[in-house]
């Protein structure tokens, strides 16, 4: 009964009471640019459903007395004042205590608070921008995935969705947006109040407010949607290319969900501090300034590849996320995984040229390399408290998440798929639901069993690899879960296989549900007497297990690869599987060796990019367990990217294509780093005319960072003018994507010296704390230990200054390189006293990585013939 409820009972809990349900929000806010504060006052329109002498919401780092609450029962002038009003900062809930029990049915609750304008890139927070050579503060919004409670109380969770009005009272100068248009605006002297339409209902963590100096392209699509990019003042023409983007997208996404966008307007604007890569709030998206600018003269075809695709995802969000919502974090992954599998969709349609299905491939990888781990985690992971959803923001939700809807969309066909994505758009929109709900409107479209399908890849972690042995014309299969420690799991899936032989004309697809299964070759039998023979399963890597073959198998795909029989996806498959089983210690290194020798005529970029990557993941290992070999290392590898480099060289051709833009980049930055001579010579050169004059056509952006990386290659202690000279571009560009270029490259120099240099200037004003990551990426591999003893002295600073993702990258990317089992007992020591909730799963993912490396470094010790395959390797041309 509502009489024996205490304040006591609502502590500690995952999520709120259900006792009462917000309708509508009427929430006034007026922040103070200058002193870095905010008042409000919200009216917010509720449902008390049970009886109850309490409310309990969210709200976290806000002013509210008692004085500043109350709640009027409808049709009852007279309001109920609380006799308390307690603030738990643990739980970041407000419990709102009444004498009296509240009536059933419709209320309003009035709530005043003051709050500050944070340096935290999350809730109501600041960011700051040059006007006229002048600093001044923005003020922005980030409330994804809990943070709206540090701008206004609410109900804090996806599952209360409300509609909501929205006053700001801002300085008359400035733009104030939300995600609705405005519908009038009153100038009162040196403020505004600026009143915004109403937003259909939607989630807390959708909605937005924005105020600062911003210019704007706009366009229409052709149903009417004004569509506008706003910017920095003076950098619209920027701009441009995601507008033309964002128009395409939303008139696609229109069609393909078959339900038109539902708001009246799409806002994208880039904040200059902002710690994600882009927001998709709800007719007002925020992004970096990296993932929405272009500039023709100045940004790389990777930057415009990245403006692409992250446009089309936050806008797959309008519709899947915003219009039907996850019920809860656990179901994060409906919204990213979905989001960034679409997103690829969208970029194919308008870039066919960009082969980004063949890119997507990196996502797969991305999600592989961590699911392999033990300390990994189901697609849909159990969230039980609000400090472990930031965690989940990963490769599982983003990246294994995509690749398990692709590997469904492949296995039911497009078509079916996207009518019953239709379906269940049209079922759910303005509501919540959950992954169920999605595998029952495929169900239902396909007739095929996707529930017990899916089961099996969403609701356990880690994914299988599938052994295959060939014996008297038939397969024998067997699945286990794969781990990268190389020790077996015990997860089983039902595997959608599909495999072909000696042709892609001859293909089966079949469901293998055992753990062990033999398959007959009927119809394929004839190739296997083919001198060509080969055979191939998860033919283009549309499905999320590995493939491990038996001897002889492998050694005839390699051949395969070698003579081009193979698509591009299947000649990526083949080498990253490999790799995948070399590190787990299930394939010698020699093995590995010899198939990326069999792809020195590869012509894809991104299989040419994992060839690249894996190479100089093995170099780095060696490094550790046989230095001696490293000469023959570095020169089979050196001779094995030349010939490309030299076909690619370092200008580009008249009308050659955007991949050939990429790879140049991939290839003269591994040649760098290899400290390959003539590479670094000629980026000297190069890199000097550009110092003095920036718009030479002899440093395109395509090769900047390959030369920034080159030039640091000469940098040491006792000679630091390539370091110098890097920080004068870097404090002179006013282009995000060249400073950050800059920054991915200060720490690639061999002089720790230097290194540790750069590892105390990203801690530095000068670099905006979104951005701090960069410079860690570029930590080279005889820096690992150094950036290790930095981490730890100052990691009091680190962890008191960064929050959520950017912080859990400072522990992945510094101690996930190191390769001792002696180096991972020095972090498990030092970090069992400094880890908290919010970072309790990197840190334990990151230290199972320096296992995993130090027992991929004992393995390969072991190997006898190594030091001569080497050397064969190195001196065939």
């Amino acid at each position: 009964m509502a009489a024996e409820q205490s304040a006591d009972q609502f502590r500690g809990q995952a999520r709120l009471p259900g006792f009462a349900a917000p309708r509508r929000y009427d929430l006034r806010l007026t922040p103070d640019l200058a002193a870095c504060t905010f008042s409000g006052s919200v009216d917010v329109a509720l449902d008390v459903a049970a009886p109850t002498r309490f409310l309990v919401l969210n709200a976290a780092d806000l002013d509210v007395s008692a004085a500043d609450v109350r709640f009027t029962p409808h049709g009852s002038d007279q309001a109920l004042c609380p006799v308390e009003v307690t603030n738990e900062l643990k739980d970041e809930i407000l419990i709102i205590r009444f004498n009296e029990v509240l009536p059933l049915g419709e209320g309003t609750l009035v709530i005043a608070f003051l709050g500050t304008l944070n340096d935290k890139m999350k809730g109501f927070y600041k960011s700051v921008y040059e006007l006229n050579g002048e600093k001044k503060n923005m003020a922005v919004t980030q409330f994804e995935p809990a943070d709206a409670r540090r701008c206004f109380p609410c109900w804090d969770e996806p599952a209360f969705k409300a509609v909501f009005k929205i006053t700001l009272e801002v300085p008359s100068e400035t733009v104030a947006l939300s995600n609705m248009p405005v519908v009038e605006e009153k100038v009162n002297g040196p403020t505004k109040t600026v009143y915004f339409q109403e937003t259909p209902i939607m989630s807390t963590y959708l909605v937005a407010v924005i105020v600062g100096m911003f210019d704007y392209v706009e366009a229409f699509t052709s149903d009417g949607t004004s569509v506008r990019v706003y910017t920095q003042v003076g950098k619209s023409a920027q701009g441009k290319f995601a507008l033309e983007v964002a128009v395409k997208t939303l008139i696609l996404f229109k069609e393909y969900f078959a339900v038109p966008y539902p708001l009246p307007k799409m806002d994208m604007i880039a904040i200059p501090d902002f710690s994600a890569g882009a927001m998709e709030n709800y007719g007002l998206v925020t992004y970096r300034e990296t993932a929405l600018l272009f500039d023709e003269r100045h940004s790389a075809a990777a930057n415009k590849q990245r403006v692409a695709v992250v446009v089309a995802h936050e806008l797959a969000h309008q519709w899947f996320g915003n219009l039907v919502t996850m019920e809860w974090w656990t179901h994060l992954w409906l919204n990213e995984g979905f989001a960034t599998w679409v997103s690829y969709l969208a970029a194919d349609c308008f870039f066919p040229e960009w082969n980004v299905w063949i890119q997507f491939l990196e996502e797969s990888t991305t999600g592989f390399r961590l699911d392999a781990l033990a300390g990994s985690h189901p697609i849909e992971v159990d969230v039980n408290h609000v400090d472990e959803i930031d965690e989940i923001f990963d490769a599982i939700s983003y990246r294994k998440g995509a690749s398990v809807i692709r590997m469904l969309q492949s296995y039911l066909g497009a078509e079916i798929f996207q009518k019953s994505l239709a379906a269940y758009i049209k079922r759910y929109a303005y509501s919540n639901a959950k992954t169920e709900d999605l595998w029952a409107a495929l169900e239902e479209g396909s007739g095929e069993p996707v529930n017990t399908l899916m089961h099996s890849w969403t609701k356990q972690q880690g994914y299988p690899v599938v052994s295959v042995k060939l014996k008297d014309g038939k397969l024998e299969l067997e699945q286990t879960q794969f781990l990268s420690s190389g020790s077996e799991g015990v997860g089983q899936w039902v595997v959608p296989i599909t495999l072909c032989c000696c042709s892609y004309s001859l293909q089966q697809k079949f469901l293998f549900r055992e753990k062990q299964e033999d398959f007959q070759l009927a119809g394929l039998l004839e190739c296997e007497k083919n001198d060509e023979f080969w055979i191939k399963l998860n033919v283009d890597q549309t499905g999320f297990y590995r493939v491990s073959y038996d001897e002889e198998l492998a050694s005839r795909l390699r051949h395969a690869v070698g003579t081009n029989k193979l698509s591009a996806a299947d000649r990526y498959g083949v080498l990253d599987d490999t790799y995948a089983l070399c590190m787990a210690g299930k394939q010698k290194v020699v093995t590995l060796l010899h198939l990326i020798a069999a792809y020195k005529d590869e012509t894809e970029y991104t299989v040419l990019a994992l060839a690249i990557e894996t190479s100089l993941r093995i170099f780095e290992m060696m490094a550790v367990a046989a230095p001696g070999e490293l000469g023959n290392m570095k020169k089979f590898l050196i001779n094995f990217l030349e010939p490309f480099a030299q076909r690619v060289g370092w200008d580009a051709k008249s009308g050659e294509g955007h991949l050939n833009a990429l790879l140049r980049g991939t290839l003269l930055t591994a040649l760098a780093e290899l400290g390959h001579e003539a590479t670094i010579n000629e980026a000297v050169r190069r890199f000097n005319v550009f110092l003095e004059d920036r718009e030479t056509p002899l440093l395109p952006p395509d090769v900047r960072k390959a030369a920034y990386v080159a030039l640091m290659q000469t940098v040491s202690k006792s000679n630091k003018s390539g370091y110098e000279s890097l920080l004068k571009i870097y404090r002179e560009t006013d282009l995000s994507q060249e400073k950050v270029r800059v920054l991915g490259s200060l720490a690639s120099s061999p002089d720790s010296d230097v290194v540790l240099e750069a590892l105390k200037f990203l801690l530095s004003p000068e670099v905006r704390n979104q951005d701090c990551i960069f410079v860690l990426r570029g930590v080279t591999a005889a820096a690992h230990e150094v950036a290790w003893t930095w981490l730890k002295e100052n990691w009091d600073y680190i962890a008191e200054t960064f929050t959520g993702h950017i912080l859990t990258y400072f522990i992945s990317g510094t101690v996930s390189l190191l390769a001792t089992d002696e180096k991972g007992d020095e972090a498990e020591e030092f970090f069992k006293t400094r880890t908290k909730a919010s970072i309790a799963r990197t840190v334990k993912q990151s230290i199972e990585r320096v296992r995993i490396k130090a027992k991929w470094v004992e393995n390969t010790k072991g190997e006898a013939d190594l030091g001569l395959v080497l050397k064969e390797l190195a001196h065939q041309q």
